[in-house]
């Protein structure tokens, strides 16, 4: 079974600094039906205004990631990290049992474009961690790069989650498929441009939530950035 959901649909904040597009319940926006798909509880597409973020806040017992899609991410933390997160970099941060850190965009003339994605761990009030690594253009053209997993398998960054998170790049002819366990779910997030997933049509911001299925097939992809996610049920 394949659901789509339309980017249209998501939950808008616009705080003026900040623009955020909620694909699951979060702070001001409320939808019961929409409170997170598995363990995966939020995606959160947002966009910073140049000298401007988020200030010093706390997390606790979530696997947080962090994926620029243009601009630069300034992380500073209770840990002592204080890092810049370009595009192609994926930041992995373990709240455990309490973490403070800020998020900037220190850039005068350009917005920060990232995903934040929310994954509920497996392991609470572990000792909070933060993991950063760089993957290539070329290692997610016309393929699915595994990004994030449970035990950082092809060099991802390692997550304490039952879940799983591939980054791919698709144009023109370029096609991929994946095997899924039909008794995990899976959710596909077109972060922008176009893609048939499984026989749908996508279009950047759409969504595609997978259960019962045995194969994910993506094709038609034109200038598409995707993120598929591998999910407990």
């Amino acid at each position: 079974m394949l659901t789509v959901r339309k980017s249209q649909d998501r939950g808008h904040a616009d705080h003026g600094w900040l623009h955020s597009f909620h694909s699951f319940s979060f702070a001001g926006y409320y939808d019961p039906a929409h409170m997170g798909f598995g363990n995966l509880r939020v995606i959160n597409e947002d966009r910073i205004a140049p000298g401007t973020g988020f200030g010093t806040h706390g997390h606790r017992d979530m696997e947080i990631i962090s994926y620029v899609l243009s601009g630069e991410l300034a992380h500073k933390d209770s840990m002592g990290n204080i890092l810049g997160i370009p595009p192609g970099d994926v930041q992995r941060m373990s709240a455990g049992s309490g973490v403070m850190h800020s998020e900037f965009n220190h850039a005068p003339g350009q917005a920060t474009h990232f995903l934040q994605i929310w994954i509920e761990p497996n392991v609470r009030g572990i000792p909070p961690s933060y993991e950063q690594k760089t993957f290539a253009e070329a290692s997610k053209r016309g393929a699915l790069c595994l990004v994030a997993s449970p035990d950082g398998a092809q060099g991802s960054v390692t997550i304490h989650a039952d879940a799983s998170l591939y980054a791919g790049l698709l144009n023109a002819g370029e096609a991929v498929t994946l095997a899924l366990n039909p008794a995990r779910k899976a959710y596909v997030h077109l972060v922008r441009g176009g893609l048939t997933v499984n026989g749908n049509a996508l279009s950047g911001g759409d969504a595609a939530l997978i259960e019962n299925e045995t194969a994910l097939s993506l094709t038609h992809g034109h200038d598409a950035e995707v993120l598929v996610f591998d999910l407990a049920a």
